[in-house]
């Protein structure tokens, strides 16, 4: 891996860093010594509708105390000229976007599982998939200017799963939609950026132990392990360091190129770039739940850890 301070100087915005996978790719950016930007709608004054504590000016305390330099700025990225503000004053300041992670969801709460499309509630349908798929595209319009500025930019788009995961049916057509179309927009930006010496990705985490999810099992980051007893499968779960040092990984790369447009996972990258979750183990999630949970192997989790 390189050296800890290898992204000073880099400036990176984390759209939809308030919790869970944003806020430790936000970290671990900062950790490496860049300037991220901290966005999302849940303010010390303000909660979103995700009615969470965490808050975005949290987020970049924890960039700043990490070694880098975090700057939380509220935005609702459904709201182009909150977008647009948020940009300018990227180029105001700095001048240059070397990092773009499109993480914005938020719509965990709205999801309906197993449930027909004539069935759902269609109001919540389509809220997920303006959350979803209008937040990025938004983002993307009007950061990505800035970021071709230079070569060498790097677009992540955040989901849930994997290409090949997402194959399988995710028991509710909003919530499918919503987790494929951010492989999709990394694949076309990829197109997009590539002759000014950009690379574009989606990247998912696996089981991710984000703060809501230790809260539906009574437990925290400590204690994990006692929620394995209810949801077996949850052995093969990882903090979200993890992809948080994935994102870090990729940004500090030189060759990030060649991975451009691949739908990628935390596992994957932390077999290529050699680092481990918070624990020292490295959870491959997505080959656990297609060997044991798709394909009936009797195996462990620790197997695959």
């Amino acid at each position: 891996m390189n050296a800890p301070e290898d992204l000073e100087g880099r400036v990176c915005l984390v759209a939809g860093a308030t919790r869970g996978a944003g806020r430790a790719m936000a970290v671990q950016l900062g950790a490496r010594g860049a300037v991220v930007y901290a966005t999302g709608r849940s303010t010390r004054g303000r909660r979103s509708e995700v009615n969470r504590p965490e808050t975005i000016e949290e987020t970049a305390e924890l960039v700043t105390a990490a070694g880098g330099t975090g700057i939380a700025v509220p935005t609702d990225h459904l709201e182009p000229a909150q977008v647009r503000a948020l940009v300018e004053r990227i180029d105001r300041d700095h001048g240059r976007l070397d990092v773009l992670v499109n993480d914005v969801w938020g719509g965990d709460h709205l999801i309906e599982f197993d449930t027909k499309v004539w069935e759902v509630d269609l109001e919540k349908g389509l809220r997920m998939l303006r959350l979803s798929v209008d937040t990025h595209a938004i983002t993307s319009h009007f950061a990505l200017p800035l970021l071709v500025r230079r070569p060498g930019g790097l677009v992540v788009e955040v989901t849930d799963g994997t290409e090949e995961f997402n194959r399988t049916y995710r028991g509710n057509l909003f919530f499918d939609l919503a987790k494929y179309a951010p492989i999709r927009m990394a694949l076309g930006l990829s197109r997009e950026i590539e002759e000014h010496g950009g690379t574009a990705v989606s990247l998912t985490p696996g089981f991710l132990r984000s703060e809501e999810m230790l809260d539906h099992f009574g437990v925290t980051e400590a204690t994990w392990r006692d929620a394995v007893a209810k949801s077996p499968h949850f052995a093969i779960s990882e903090s979200p360091a993890f992809i948080g040092r994935a994102v870090a990984a990729l940004a500090a790369d030189p060759d990030r190129a060649r991975w451009n447009g691949r739908s990628l996972s935390s596992g994957e990258l932390a077999a290529a770039y050699g680092f481990d979750d918070l624990d020292g183990s490295r959870p491959d999630c997505f080959a656990y739940f297609k060997d044991v949970v798709f394909g009936g192997k009797d195996a462990p989790a620790d197997d695959y850890r």
